[in-house]
């Protein structure tokens, strides 16, 4: 089960990070809470460990912005997190070398099996909002996405925590979990909240 953090954006993040190791690191490069200035990100992945891979997410960002931040922070991974299109994805992979995630606010089949057929390496399936293109704390739709044939490898991300973590892994089957909120105590992230999850995952899903 691959494990990632996402909306890291402090040195005390990288620390506990290099302390537990997830398989990924997110950083955000968009509009919200957990924003991190592409200056600032180069600075952390610095320090982080380097088996730790790196994600970038984006949301609807213009193509050459996005290209250009990607080659100053040397982010390994590419997380479209908005209304990107088949053929934005496309591109992307086109101009860069970069794995590229691509995310899904999940309302129904048809929005699964629509990026399904993006050149994507890998899906986020995430919860869907009105409002958001991430981070609400709210769960996906584990039923749909349990019931729908998917090709790509996926990773579940929507309000995931230590309480609910491991049903939805045995409800959906992803490859991997994306955590932000649920590691997170007034709006930072938690050494011992990221110690919980890291035990529950690398101990229970092992056995």
């Amino acid at each position: 089960m691959k494990i990632k953090f996402c909306g890291i954006r402090r040195e005390e993040d990288i620390d506990y990070l290099n302390q537990y190791s997830p398989d990924y690191a997110g950083f955000i490069f968009a509009d919200s809470k957990r924003y991190v200035e592409p200056q600032q990100a180069k600075k952390l992945i610095e320090s982080l460990d380097k088996k730790i891979k790196t994600v970038g997410v984006f949301v609807n960002e213009n193509v050459y912005k996005l290209v250009d931040i990607v080659k100053e922070t040397n982010i390994d991974i590419i997380q479209l997190h908005g209304d990107e299109t088949l053929y934005y994805v496309e591109i992307i992979k086109q101009l860069l070398n970069n794995e590229v995630w691509k995310a899904v606010r999940v309302k129904s089949k048809e929005d699964i099996l629509n990026a399904d057929k993006s050149e994507a390496d890998i899906l986020l399936l995430d919860s869907f909002s009105e409002t958001q293109y991430g981070g609400t704390g709210k769960i996906a739709n584990w039923d749909v996405i349990k019931n729908t044939s998917i090709n790509h490898k996926y990773m579940l991300a929507g309000g995931l925590n230590s309480d609910n973590i491991l049903e939805a892994i045995k409800k959906t089957n992803p490859y991997g979990v994306d955590i932000s909120g649920g590691i997170e105590l007034d709006g930072v992230k938690n050494l011992d909240k990221i110690k919980n999850i890291m035990n529950i995952l690398r101990s229970d899903l092992n056995e």
